[in-house]
């Protein structure tokens, strides 16, 4: 795998732009949009790097065939055909994922059971012995993917998805998923050039995360390992200097960065994930309730958060989201207050003109990503909107 070749990154509905700009940044060539996916080209240590680094990608595909498939012999000749002993050693485990849009094959199980055949296969042949499938956290992921007649095989190079950054360990009842937190910041302009407050901050998913991103430390420091780490071509020796080149990228903060939660067992779970991300030095957690105190910090201010929706969480829509818009108003002049909420029509309650409106997805609830411009001085909200 020397040299440049061809990867592509997952991501989530509406982050491709983010995604190509972070790849562009960390010195990718050829990138270019896909839907939720971006590919690009690189060598072995970007493809570390992008593991590394990337904030909003899922999973880095390194694709190692493409061909037209137009039945199942087909299929396990052309998986076959692949030096499979010489990616992975036979004491690996294995998966398959397969996703499948062609009338060749009924459904992607067939498809994910034929090409294990084939691997195995190839491993009896060469070396007279056969790898395990293990279907839950298995040391190397392979990635089939037929569209119509081309099918493409490709090595996953993260393993476990990229979201599971290592530094969670306690969570809430809806927790955010971390790449979806840290798209979100990029989307509403974070850049860690002011105070940043999550005032409903659960277990802190969005503070770490603003942390991470105005200090400039990679996304998945805290992450052990990664799918790629059990290749037989993997070099331990890049993949440290990686980590030290990427390491003295990180630069100081200079604000504050704060969340509130009323719920006392949310605020230990976010502490210590904090703790766990070795970001206690610029991040603050406390025990408050949004609607009872006042702007915790005078100034400029950035905000996010993710109030409830209702779906996990019940409570009073319309006082609660009135409530919301009445504490914009009477105590946060100077803020950029941004909130994500998958009931909208619980944000007609917030009584506010949005001055952005953007379409994203919560898992499988499609949401809106809403601005509120609250001014310095004025209780006056910019009057326009964007869908």
């Amino acid at each position: 795998m020397a040299g440049n070749f061809k990867m592509m990154a997952k991501t989530l509905y509406g982050f491709e732009p983010i995604l190509a700009k972070e790849l562009r940044n960390l010195g990718a060539s050829n990138v270019e949009e896909g839907v939720r996916n971006v590919s690009f080209e690189g060598d072995t240590g970007f493809m570390y790097k992008a593991n590394l680094c990337l904030r909003t990608a899922l999973r880095v595909f390194r694709p190692i065939k493409t061909f037209r498939v137009f039945n199942e012999k087909d299929l396990y000749r052309h998986i076959y055909e692949l030096d499979w002993p010489g990616i992975f050693d036979v004491e690996k485990t294995f998966a398959i994922d397969s996703v499948t849009s062609t009338k060749v094959f009924d459904n992607s199980m067939f498809v994910s059971l034929k090409a294990k055949d084939a691997i195995v296969d190839k491993f009896r042949e060469i070396v007279r012995e056969r790898p395990n499938v293990k279907t839950q956290d298995p040391d190397i992921r392979i990635n089939i993917h037929i569209y119509n007649n081309t099918c493409t095989v490709s090595l996953d190079s993260s393993g476990n998805s990229l979201h599971q950054r290592g530094y969670r360990i306690l969570t809430n009842i809806a927790p955010i998923n971390e790449v979806l937190a840290a798209g979100l910041l990029l989307k509403t302009g974070w850049d860690g050039q002011s105070n940043f407050f999550d005032p409903m901050c659960g277990s802190g998913t969005f503070l770490i995360e603003a942390a991470m991103i105005a200090c400039n430390i990679p996304a998945n420091i805290n992450r052990e390992s990664y799918a790629f780490m059990h290749w037989k071509d993997y070099d331990a020796d890049l993949y440290s200097k990686i980590v030290d080149a990427s390491l003295k990228k990180v630069r100081e903060f200079n604000y504050k960065i704060i969340g509130y939660d009323k719920a006392p067992s949310a605020v230990r779970k976010a502490q210590e994930n904090v703790d766990h991300a070795n970001l206690s030095d610029y991040i603050t957690v406390e025990r408050k309730d949004f609607f009872r105190v006042d702007k915790p910090l005078e100034g400029k201010l950035h905000m996010l958060f993710n109030p409830p929706y209702g779906e996990r969480l019940p409570i009073d829509m319309e006082i609660f989201y009135g409530k919301i818009g009445d504490t914009f108003k009477q105590i946060y002049p100077g803020t950029d207050a941004w909130l994500i909420t998958s009931n909208l029509e619980a944000l007609k309650h917030i009584g506010l003109k949005t001055s952005k409106k953007i379409k994203t997805f919560n898992g499988k609830l499609e949401s809106r990503l809403v601005k509120y411009e609250i001014y310095e001085g004025s209780k006056k909200v910019k009057f326009s909107e964007e869908n």
